[in-house]
């Protein structure tokens, strides 16, 4: 069965700073036509950053539209022209002064499939080494290094919650029982 939409038109009903906003009408399946509306974004990354003690680097930041502090793992959108790799070099490093020397990609993944087309990389980081932080004007957050046991249990009862950091932490523990399986024994 082919579930694809055609496009027929498209309007941008807002450009923000790096989102907009566009209404397309598009063709279905069965003929008929309908709007659809949807966010534009450059995409994202986020990051896994294990400290040398087994500690997870989050962060707690207010988060405007829900009106709290949330605690998450560090992420940021791509800038025009840089590679998802380098977005995650340069957002662990302004965020929270870690820089890393052994990256390796988890995974990618899509929040936002009814209404965006964002994408986040996700990115494990490790052999970290503290500098000195450079956050960008306006962005005030704290930096927090937890054990990964703790953290994957304030996952698992609310205490984070926003499904970056959840989908975050699937990879990373995904790719940490495959790293045992391998281990010899």
């Amino acid at each position: 069965m082919d579930l694809t939409e055609q496009q027929l038109s498209s309007t941008q009903v807002y450009q923000g700073h790096f989102l907009s906003v566009n209404r397309d009408c598009v063709r279905l399946p069965d003929g008929k036509t309908a709007t659809r509306e949807y966010i534009q974004h450059p995409g994202a990354v986020a990051i896994l950053a294990l400290n040398p003690a087994g500690e997870l680097i989050l962060e707690r930041q207010y988060r405007y539209p829900l009106g709290c502090a949330f605690i998450e793992i560090p992420a940021g959108k791509m800038d025009a022209d840089e590679s998802h790799a380098d977005t995650a070099k340069r957002e662990l490093w302004e965020e929270t002064g870690y820089t890393a020397e052994h990256w390796s990609w988890l995974g990618s993944a899509y929040p936002c499939i009814g209404y965006s087309n964002e994408v986040i990389h996700y990115y494990l980081a490790e052999g970290l080494q503290q500098n000195e932080r450079q956050l960008d004007e306006g962005e005030f957050l704290e930096v927090l290094a937890l054990p990964l046991d703790e953290v994957l249990a304030m996952a698992g009862d609310g205490r984070i919650n926003d499904s970056k950091s959840i989908v975050g932490l699937s990879f990373l523990r995904a790719r940490l029982a495959a790293r045992y399986q391998d281990e010899p024994g």
